[in-house]
């Protein structure tokens, strides 16, 4: 991992926290949902809608 110094804003810090709660909330439960449909179609060794969802 890059270990170079990154100075934020409060405001910048602000947005990312914010980003982050929404990657955590709604982005994982969507990506959840797409992963369990791609499952549905049976094997994922060769199933692009899983590949897609990952």
């Amino acid at each position: 991992m890059n270990s170079k110094e990154v100075i934020l804003t409060p405001d910048g810090y602000r947005r990312l926290e914010e980003e982050l709660e929404l990657l955590r909330t709604v982005r994982r439960k969507e990506i959840a949902e797409r992963i369990k449909a791609a499952l549905a179609f049976g094997d994922i060794s060769e199933n692009s809608e899983y590949d897609d969802a990952k």
